[in-house]
């Protein structure tokens, strides 16, 4: 079995708040994280090279061969094919950037010392046809070419379960359904993008669905939703209401009525009823996003960018969230009127104002959150969640 690492790089830091929580190929595009997609393609073991304090969790095991992979690059038959072909010694460059490199357990051992382990040949993949993160908004820019990917690679040989007659479906070669999942009277059309719904996902009465759309397994669509791809609801998500490509985790929630639209949603968040988040602006000008390196907000280049919502972070019924609004870890938004565009981690408020959510509250809060989906809170998690309360202080300006 292949043996792989994927590495975090300065690209992480692009990634907050997502990647306060995570490292950057424990995300998800298309159907699968980043992770899960190295695995499948090349049938690879994979472990991490990550932030210190979340190396526990995410820890490195490196053997007598080992390929050192950019963990913000998403695996191509091309790439895969290229990587196959490496010596050891060898590394893949895209401009300045390290793709990928093919490192024994000696040189393995000087790198994680910080030791020199010798020049490396390297070769540059300019013209290498694959994916990569690089900023927020990619998830939800990339996501259509990413869920096609993904679609092909999981249902290539295998036979789809019948889906019901109660529903109307167009395109039906482009919908996969697996074992354990349930949709009724709804209408899917997979001519702009394949539809997959995942083992014991449901998809309830009234839902009109139009494809691309991932959902994970156990994840739930409520009655009457509208769903436009190309969007990805991850494992044991709920969703209701109007969702226009957007990348749900997992285990969030957006299960009433309200619009999201153009948005990445970590895990272990709860939009309130009636949440409706704004993804253009009135001028139809160039969004500006909350950037953590620049500390400002910068130009994204998009004109549609909605919402970017940490892990465990949530928000009261009636939110309204303005074009381009970054929401950290833990925060808890609520209130009338637009809440700032940019919301630190472990607040507490709206419009009106903000205080810290104390990190006793916070645990209390996600234990009894995860308990209600049979998952426990551990002492690895608390741990990283301390670091990040502590880290994230100096964006809490009202401390001070």
């Amino acid at each position: 079995m292949v043996n792989i690492i994927l590495f975090d790089n300065e690209v992480r830091e692009h990634l907050l708040p997502l990647t306060y929580t995570r490292p950057v190929c424990e995300l998800r595009i298309g159907i699968l994280t980043i992770r899960e997609k190295w695995e499948r393609r090349m049938n690879a073991r994979v472990s991490y090279i990550t932030q210190d304090y979340l190396a526990e969790k995410y820890a490195i095991e490196y053997m007598d061969d080992n390929f050192l992979i950019n963990g913000s690059v998403l695996p191509s038959d091309q790439l895969c094919r290229l990587l196959a072909q490496m010596d050891k010694g060898d590394a893949f460059l895209q401009g300045d950037e390290l793709v990928a490199a093919r490192l024994d357990e000696e040189q393995m051992e000087r790198l994680m010392h910080d030791e020199d382990f010798g020049e490396l040949r390297g070769f540059d993949l300019e013209n290498t046809n694959c994916l990569k993160i690089n900023n927020l908004w990619d998830f939800y820019r990339l996501n259509d070419a990413a869920l096609r990917e993904d679609f092909e690679l999981i249902t290539r040989g295998r036979t789809s379960q019948p889906i019901s007659a109660t529903n109307r479906c167009i395109g039906k070669e482009q919908i996969f359904v697996e074992p354990g999942a349930k949709v009724e009277f709804s209408t899917l059309n997979a001519t702009t993008g394949p539809i997959y719904i995942g083992t014991n996902a449901e998809i309830m009465e009234g839902c009109l669905i139009r494809g691309g759309l991932a959902m994970g397994e156990g994840a739930i669509l409520k009655m009457g939703a509208k769903i436009y791809g190309p969007t990805t609801i991850g494992p044991y998500c709920k969703v209701g209401g109007e969702v226009n490509n957007s990348v749900l985790n997992g285990y969030s929630n957006k299960a009433h009525d309200g619009f999201l639209g153009n948005s990445v949603l970590g895990e272990w968040c709860n939009l309130g009823a009636d949440t409706n988040t704004s993804n253009l602006k009135n001028n139809y000008d160039e969004v500006r996003l909350w950037n953590y390196p620049a500390a400002r907000f910068t130009p994204t280049g998009q004109q549609f960018c909605g919402l970017v919502m940490g892990d465990h972070a949530k928000c009261g019924i009636n939110t309204m969230f303005n074009t381009g609004t970054v929401v950290g870890v833990c925060a808890n938004v609520f209130g009338d009127g637009y809440p700032r565009n940019f919301i630190p981690s472990f607040a507490w408020g709206g419009a009106a104002g903000y205080q810290t959510f104390r990190i006793d509250k916070a645990y209390e809060t996600i234990e009894r959150v995860m308990a209600r989906r049979d998952r426990s809170f551990d002492v690895e998690d608390r741990l990283i969640l301390l670091r990040i309360y502590e880290d994230s202080a100096k964006y809490r300006v009202w401390e001070k």
